[in-house]
């Protein structure tokens, strides 16, 4: 008995936040609009101050910079500050020679490596601006991305919104059109959450904003400084949204090594978000507490309530139906084997590369599992390579 109650409560947990989680949602906002409170007088819109962490960054940088330079933003309500953190490539020589003529543009550099969020605290304390937003080097701007997010602090009851994030350079050859499949229907779910109650759990990190009040430094040895600020803005009791309207471009990450690796790091940072935020998120009676268990807590320990059906299948595998699901499983963990070997030989199945995908990302959870258990001393951080092939 006590394993069919672990085989279903398994099945159950995937289920929900991967299936029936999204599609409560859909019913609930169905007919539901964004945050309808603007500012429509030009002149009402706050002074803005646009965070970048840069390391190593030759390749995009130059594009970041043009991209933030285009920005539709108001003359004299805006400034862009950016740290390099040590880098020692051509980053610091290229921003340099962008920034010397355009006088809304500040730029330091650190000698030693600090990590993003040691910048951005540092950033954050002499920013000028009433909002903050944070960009990442390699997120490019729709020219109206910013005034479509700042829009919407003319409500005050809102503290954070996020950009809504498209990913470019997908290539069948890797693991690319998963990835950004799973980071749209993500963002459309955190859409959802934001239209019915104001709790997007989390933004996507490319570009966000939100108030400067409701900042709070971020612990220096977290890795996940977008969560723990979205969080942090739950806490003092503001919304957090995203806006369609706010769009940003972002190269995805094609080879599944890399993907691998970045998400190793985003998961134990995910389980210090947990442990940080207990006293708010776990209670499934409120809408932050359940967004984050449905949402968030259950896909972090997927994992585990994946092993607990595969083991409780073995044991109840007597009975003709458990002995079917038993198959299902293995053929399901055998596929990203015949994948792997399919793709040796130059041939790629969608469907089957969306399987290794779930898998990798499930096995990375766990070893970022691993790795919070062991403890974090620095969230000194290694850009992760887009569009590999």
């Amino acid at each position: 008995m006590i394993f069919k109650i672990i085989f279903w409560i398994s099945v159950f947990a995937v289920f929900h936040t991967y299936v029936l989680y999204p599609l409560i949602l859909r019913f609930l906002v169905s007919g539901k609009p964004n945050n309808q409170v603007s500012y429509k007088n030009l002149e009402q819109y706050p002074y803005v101050s646009i965070l970048l962490a840069v390391y190593n960054e030759e390749k995009v940088i130059l594009n970041k910079l043009k991209s933030l330079a285009g920005l539709e933003y108001f003359p004299g309500k805006l400034e862009i500050l950016i740290a390099s953190d040590a880098s020692n490539d051509q980053t610091n020589k290229i921003i340099e020679g962008f920034v010397q003529s355009r006088s809304n543009f500040k730029f330091k550099k650190f000698q030693q490596r600090t990590g993003k969020i040691g910048i951005i605290n540092q950033l954050s304390a002499i920013a000028s601006g009433e909002i903050l937003a944070i960009s990442d080097a390699n997120t490019m701007h729709d020219p109206k991305s910013l005034i479509n997010l700042i829009r919407h602090f003319k409500n005050p009851e809102i503290g954070l919104v996020d950009s809504y994030m498209y990913n470019t350079g997908l290539d069948k050859g890797g693991i690319s059109i998963q990835e950004s499949a799973y980071v749209l229907r993500e963002t459309r779910i955190k859409n959802m959450e934001g239209r019915m109650w104001g709790t997007l759990m989390g933004p996507s990190g490319g570009f966000y904003a939100f108030r400067k009040e409701n900042y709070h430094p971020v612990p220096e040895n977290f890795l996940v400084d977008d969560f723990y600020i979205c969080m942090k803005v739950l806490e003092d009791g503001k919304k957090a949204i995203n806006d369609p309207d706010s769009k940003v471009f972002e190269d995805v990450s094609n080879d599944i090594t890399e993907e691998f690796r970045r998400k190793v790091r985003i998961s134990t940072g995910n389980f210090q978000i947990t442990k940080i935020f207990s006293h708010l998120i776990l209670k499934p009676w409120n809408p932050i507490g359940f967004c984050f268990i449905s949402h968030k807590l259950l896909r972090w320990t997927g994992p585990f309530f994946i092993l607990g059906a595969f083991i409780s299948n073995i044991m109840l595998y007597q009975t003709s139906f458990f002995s079917f699901t038993l198959i299902l499983q293995l053929i399901f963990l055998i596929l990203p084997i015949i994948d792997l070997i399919l793709r040796k030989i130059k041939i790629h199945i969608v469907i089957l590369r969306f399987i290794t995908h779930f898998l990798y990302m499930n096995l990375a959870i766990f070893a970022g599992f691993i790795q919070f258990i062991k403890g974090i001393n620095s969230n000194v951080w290694e850009p992760t390579r887009r569009n590999q092939s």
